[in-house]
This record gives structure tokens, C-alpha cells and sequence, in this order.
């Protein structure tokens, strides 16, 4: 008697969707195990993510070079070269001094949690629609984030790109991790139909 894929109660499509969430799943762990690690090393984590971001700047850089060259002859040459030379340069500068780049980083970063939370402040207050309350807390909470940051900038500037890098990791793995467990259920479900 031949086996197929209906006697062994495992069809081939079913195996790889259930690998694949499986794989899912293990990455989601993975990203959970290095959010948790940089929530505890959140110093490390800081200076990792600057280097990290410093490599991506100046690998774009150097592919948005080779880019421009590749279309010399049309009308965004040297809007190519510009931006291309301007990714080289912060790639080198973050590089160089990644701590006085997650100053910086930290300071934007904060003034950027006060605008939107000020933003939303006065949007809720204006505009008093059905989210309110929702509107005017996340106000707050931006506006409070913000002072926070910078009543303690420039040393804020040594965890916080590293613990909301290490947030976005856990949160992202958990994510995933759930995607591939809720996955794997759902495809061993379909089975047994």
C-alpha cells in the first residue's frame, strides 16, 4: 500500500507552514532573549545600536554611491552624490564617536517626545473627539517622557537608545514568537479536519 500525504496525517504543505512557524517562533525567542539582554546591559545595548546604525549609514552610503555612479547621465547624479557623501560622513562620524552620536540621538529624541506630546495636548484639547481621554494621556505621557530625557541629558544619553532599542526587540519578539506558536496551532487545527 502507498503511503500518501492523507494516511501519515502530516500533508507536505502542512510540514513546511508548521516548520516555518516553528522557525517563527524560535526567531520571536531569540528577540525576546536579546531585549531582555540589552534591558539588563542597556549601556552596551546604546553603544551597540550607535555602531550598528554608524555600519548601516556608511554601507548606504557606499551602495547610494555606487548607485549614483551606475546612473550618471540622469537628472539626480549629483542629488545622489550629495546624499550618498552626507550618508558616508554620519556613517564615519557615529563611528568615531558614537557616545557624543547618542547624545545627540537622545536630545532629538527628547525634543521630539515634547513636540508630539504638545502636539497631541493641544489636538485633544481643540479638537475634543471621540478619543479624548486616550488623545490627552498619550499628550502627557510624551510631554512627561520628554522632560524626563532632557532634566537628565547628556547622561540619559548612555540608556535610553539602548533601552528603547532593547523595548523594541522584546516587544517585536514577542510579537513574533506569538505569530509562530498562534501559527503552528492554528495549522495543527486545520488538520485534524
Amino acid at each position: 500500500m502507498v503511503r500518501g500525504s492523507r494516511s501519515s496525517g502530516r500533508g507536505p504543505t502542512a510540514a513546511r507552514l508548521g516548520r516555518s512557524f516553528g522557525l517563527l517562533a524560535v526567531l520571536g525567542a531569540v528577540l525576546v532573549l536579546a531585549g531582555i539582554v540589552g534591558l539588563i546591559y542597556v549601556a552596551a545595548a546604546t553603544l551597540t545600536t550607535m555602531l550598528l546604525f554608524g555600519w548601516l549609514l556608511l554601507i548606504g552610503g557606499v551602495v547610494g554611491l555606487a548607485h549614483a555612479v551606475q546612473s550618471r547621465g540622469s537628472n539626480f547624479f549629483w542629488l545622489a552624490v550629495v546624499v550618498a557623501a552626507l550618508n558616508i560622513a554620519a556613517g564615519v562620524v557615529v563611528l568615531r564617536r558614537p557616545e557624543a552620536s547618542a547624545a545627540a540621538l537622545t536630545m532629538f529624541a527628547a525634543l521630539l517626545f515634547l513636540a508630539g506630546g504638545l502636539f497631541r495636548l493641544v489636538g485633544a484639547v481643540v479638537v475634543r473627539g471621540p478619543q479624548f481621554g486616550w488623545t490627552l494621556l498619550q499628550g502627557v505621557i510624551g510631554l512627561l517622557l520628554g522632560i524626563a530625557v532632557l532634566a537628565n541629558w547628556p547622561h540619559s544619553s548612555l540608556y535610553v537608545i539602548g533601552c528603547f532599542f532593547s523595548l523594541a526587540l522584546l516587544f517585536d519578539g514577542l510579537g513574533l514568537l506569538a505569530m509562530g506558536i498562534g501559527g503552528r496551532q492554528v495549522v495543527g487545527m486545520v488538520e485534524r479536519r
